[in-house]
């Protein structure tokens, strides 16, 4: 697995946001974050964060963005905290999970109980951004 930093892609990020739970890399049309290892990332202390500071550098709302999670690292991710972003009337046009482990399809499968859009699995991230990059207009 690669970070954005070390890839090709990384000098068309318009923002880069460092916290100390992850990485934001800000694109046009999508987000790609890193969470940094053995974090447990929830809403309340990670994501409302992160939320707020793209869509305040987007001026959006989400729902023309899609959200790409690069897993580099191992970490956990609270999935009912989705509940929380939808009922605080945050929306998404898609999630990416790229992970090369075969024991997160596990975790994304659990994640797709509570994220009630469309999800999408990659194995690398250039799979992941050149299917965003083709003009796909939501994931399918």
């Amino acid at each position: 697995m690669i970070s954005i930093k070390d890839t090709d892609l990384y000098h068309d990020v318009l923002q880069e946001l460092n916290y100390d739970f992850a990485d934001v890399y800000v694109f046009e049309n999508f987000v790609v974050s890193e969470i940094k290892e053995d974090v447990i990332f929830n809403y309340d202390n990670h994501a409302k964060r992160m939320i707020a500071d793209v869509t305040a550098i987007l001026d959006t709302d989400g729902s023309d963005l899609v959200y790409v999670s690069n897993r580099i690292h191992s970490y956990s991710v609270m999935p009912q905290d989705w509940i929380k972003f939808f009922t605080n009337q945050y929306s998404l046009k898609g999630y990416c999970v790229v992970s090369d482990k075969k024991s997160s399809m596990l975790g994304f499968m659990v994640e797709n109980l509570f994220f009630n859009n469309k999800m999408k699995r990659f194995s690398c991230i250039y799979e992941a951004i050149n299917y965003l990059q083709k003009g796909v207009n939501e994931v399918a």
